[in-house]
């Protein structure tokens, strides 16, 4: 059984930064493109950024030059740096990867930006 679970929400002030985690577990015989969402109250679950096996990148125009994706092929871990933090990057933020050509999905873990 696969599994994710996320690291490093919390509440920070506006202009800090955090570094999320996630680690998969479980039968991971094929980890293909990794991905970080975000829900905020009354909003729809959103791609922030996601990288692909070869490394490329991909990111929303509201975390562009903000947020940084990275992989550890090794860990099987996706991480997200988070510089520069607004009030409205407030949500909870979820970690999602295609692994053995299934998408999977994290609990969750929570960030508030406090301003």
């Amino acid at each position: 059984q696969v599994q994710l679970v996320e690291s490093g929400g919390d509440l920070v002030q506006a202009g800090g930064s955090l570094r999320l985690s996630c680690a998969a577990s479980g039968s991971l015989f094929n980890i293909g493109a990794m991905g970080w969402y975000r829900q905020a109250p009354g909003k729809q679950r959103e791609l922030l950024a996601a990288i692909f096996r070869g490394g490329d990148t991909n990111y929303a125009d509201s975390v562009k030059g903000r947020f940084t994706i990275s992989r550890d092929n090794a860990k099987k871990t996706v991480y997200l740096q988070m510089n520069s933090l607004k009030p409205e990057d407030t949500a909870v933020y979820y970690c999602n990867m295609q692994i053995n050509y299934i998408n999977y999905w994290g609990k969750g873990t929570l960030v508030t930006v406090s301003s």
